[in-house]
């Protein structure tokens, strides 16, 4: 299936949501050119690594967890944030994975996750009519003539920002911060003080007696550096193709191609045509890689796809994300869980409970309501359970910062409060109370699905 590819094919393809104004070509040219010559992000073999992880997901023995900002801006980019993110993340992973009885694939939006498609290639603000943020990595947010015009040094700055932001997350990781001890005194924080904290005392205080038992039998993260340390991988959309193709570099231990900005990138919803540039760049790469499934996707789009994708059907490189919305998964899911059941795909299915959920509230902010996040991530588990197939993992737009962005929640976040601190680039993000709220609440839903499996298994 790769014959005739190379890293450059896309570019004699139609390329959706990509910039096509920038002022100064050969400048462009020339910044591509310096990327070509920048150290590797990411390692061929850490992307392998994942894909491995994803196969036992696949089949299984594992679940997803993929969560991080909408948009990363240079404006924000600050060690506490990135700190606060990660910690998010392992707080979640690890009620998720006592819950479920499996370990949890831990996946950043983060190091790479800077361009956004746009619906309008244009917005007007009274009379002046400007091209459309399209995130850091190409313009700026402010409504101004020259913040908007697209500046080919931004392609530089995202890629020394994602260098930091990995050299941080690779510290974070293994140097004692993720100590899963150090994890969990985190989240009793958070249940002493959430307004529903008596709902999750009970599997706290579980966690708590587990760990006491394993520290009693000499399981300590002096005797087990896995308690120590945690695996974490990055990932983003890849929409900005010119960046994608500087990055990608071969193997020189497989003499295979791998996209080194991330160590796996998906492919968006608006930009998965079987005939485009997109499709055209992902089927080369040896990474994993992932594709949104809106409510238009039909079960012959994703068996083509697939087949463009993933030739050899191996398990781990393909995942599916879901993102119908509360009111259109029971509607769409469950034809597409069939018909990859049917085919034999090795593929990961994954819930994005965020993008079908926006609304505009009536003070004009875009919003998220949490109880319909909720509704279709539980509504995604009952689904996979009724077609006897593993709910994968969960993709989330979420921030470690106190942000109102997202109504509901413990708090009651109501659409009065979102003022107070909207904080988001581009879409509205689970502030960390709502996002390890979620994880509780879904961690419920695992459990009862766990028990429910359990039971079916002694009755056999």
């Amino acid at each position: 299936m790769n014959e005739n590819w190379t890293p450059a094919s896309w570019r004699a393809k139609p390329a959706k949501h990509m910039p096509a104004d920038y002022p100064d070509l050969e400048a462009l040219t020339r910044v591509e050119q310096t990327l070509r010559g920048m150290p590797p992000l990411v390692f061929a073999g850490e992307a392998r690594r994942l894909k491995g992880l994803l196969a036992d997901v696949s089949e299984g023995r594992a679940f997803l967890l993929q969560g991080g900002d909408c948009a990363e801006s240079f404006k924000e980019f600050a060690a506490d944030n990135i700190r606060d993110t990660f910690r998010l993340i392992l707080q979640m992973a690890v009620v998720l994975t006592f819950a479920g009885g499996k370990p949890v694939v831990k996946v950043g939006r983060m190091a790479g996750q800077f361009a956004k498609p746009r619906s309008a290639a244009t917005e007007t603000i009274g009379d002046q009519t400007l091209p459309s943020y399209r995130g850091d990595i190409i313009n700026g947010m402010e409504f101004t003539p020259e913040a908007r015009t697209p500046d080919p040094q931004r392609l530089i700055q995202a890629y020394s920002q994602s260098a930091s932001t990995l050299n941080l997350l690779r510290a974070f990781a293994g140097g004692g911060y993720a100590d899963l001890h150090n994890v969990h005194r985190w989240t009793l924080g958070f249940v002493a003080d959430s307004p529903q904290g008596a709902r999750y005392r009970e599997m706290a205080e579980k966690i708590s007696e587990t760990l006491m038992f394993m520290e009693a039998i000499g399981v300590t993260p002096e005797s087990q550096p896995a308690l120590h340390q945690v695996e974490f991988f990055t990932s983003h959309e890849a929409l900005l193709l010119n960046l994608e193709e500087a990055m990608t570099r071969v193997d020189s231990t497989s003499g295979q191609w791998y996209d080194t900005s991330a160590h796996l990138v998906w492919i968006g919803e608006r930009t998965r045509d079987l005939g485009g540039a997109h499709v055209e760049f992902f089927r080369g790469i040896k990474n994993p890689i992932g594709v949104k499934c809106g409510p238009t996707m039909e079960a012959d789009d994703i068996l083509r796809l697939a087949e463009v994708l993933s030739p050899s059907n191996e398990a781990g490189r393909l995942t599916l994300y879901g993102r119908f919305g509360h009111d259109k998964i029971d509607k769409r899911l469950p034809g597409l869980l069939r018909a990859t059941k049917a085919a034999g795909l090795k593929v990961v299915w994954a819930i994005d409970p965020m993008h079908g959920n926006t609304l505009t509230a009536d003070n004009g902010y875009k919003t998220r309501p949490f109880e319909r996040i909720l509704s279709e991530v539980k509504s995604f588990v009952e689904i996979c359970k009724a077609e006897g197939m593993h709910p994968g993992g969960v993709h989330l737009e979420m921030t470690g910062q106190n942000v109102t962005e997202c109504t509901g929640g413990a708090r009651q976040v109501s659409e009065g409060d979102l003022a107070d601190r909207y904080h988001t680039h581009c879409d509205p993000r689970l502030n960390s109370e709502q996002a390890l709220e979620l994880a509780f609440l879904v961690a419920e839903k695992l459990k009862v699905e766990r028990g429910d499996a359990a039971a079916r298994a002694a009755a056999i």
